[in-house]
């Protein structure tokens, strides 16, 4: 049987791409398959999602119009070595993996034109606010990248970059939940030791974090301004800020992303 999208490696970024997907009308389940070793995903993707599953990626990989991969970046050279024989040569190769280049697919598929697009999404597509940034490999052409775009479009904003800042957007939007989450087991942690009760910090915690972000997102002021309308001088919010910034908290954050951003390129490496 011929698929529309061939999955290597179902695991939850997959998930929340096939779920956009199906819900979208873009695929339908039946002209999916996904692979992975762990027979939990394979069930859950089956029975879920009425996607058939699955073990090789090789089994996946054959005769799909779309192979999606989604394994994790030490995994790509072994996972394209076991479907270079089952790839079609007029297959869109989309990858997700962070760190991993085109170039590099490309060269472990072999020789031919290979059309791959490269892709960084992030954990907030389960819920249907996700960001993906997409390159275009050598290859790929403007009807490629308009095919990547509606994989991931239902359940996230799309902007394309030129592959060379893939790395900066790992570092920003890729791992920028782990950041926010970060923040917010802080602010918990900080509520519980000024006196409230752990349930009640958490349930704070968490409920400003999304109230801010939905404010964010919905209004037209800037996040400085946005930060200024909280900030009365000499007030809480301002003791709170200037504490931060006396201990240099923006140089801490940009030292950071620096950090993902350099670690990114270090595993396309």
């Amino acid at each position: 049987m011929e698929y529309e999208l061939g999955i290597i490696g179902a695991g939850n970024m997959a998930e929340a791409i096939a779920r956009g997907v199906i819900d979208g009308g873009v695929v339908t389940p039946a002209k999916m398959v996904a692979a992975d070793v762990s027979a939990q995903r394979r069930d859950l993707f089956t029975h879920q999602l009425g996607i058939k599953t699955v073990e090789k990626p090789a089994q996946a990989a054959h005769g799909a119009k779309i192979v999606l991969l989604s394994v994790k970046p030490y995994q790509m050279a072994q996972v394209l070595g076991e479907i270079r024989a089952d790839v079609s040569p007029d297959a869109l190769v989309v990858s997700i993996a962070a760190g991993i280049g085109t170039g590099a697919i490309e060269k472990h598929l072999g020789e031919g034109s290979w059309r791959v697009v490269r892709a960084m999404p992030n954990t907030p597509m389960l819920v249907g606010e996700g960001m993906v940034a997409i390159s275009p490999g050598r290859w790929a052409t403007p009807e490629d990248m308009a095919t990547a775009r509606r994989l991931f479009e239902t359940a996230a904003s799309v902007v394309e970059v030129k592959e060379e800042m893939m790395d900066a957007v790992t570092a920003l939007s890729g791992s920028g939940p782990a950041y926010v989450y970060y923040l917010v087991e802080q602010m918990i942690e900080a509520g519980i030791r000024l006196g409230l009760p752990a349930r009640d910090a958490e349930l704070m915690a968490r409920k400003t974090a999304l109230g801010a972000s939905k404010l964010l997102v919905n209004s037209t002021d800037s996040p400085r301004e946005l930060r200024r309308k909280v900030t009365t001088p000499g007030g809480t919010t301002a003791a709170a800020i200037d504490h931060m910034e006396s201990h240099q908290m923006g140089r801490i954050i940009m030292d950071a992303l620096s950090a993902a951003a350099k670690r990114s390129h270090e595993m396309g490496s």
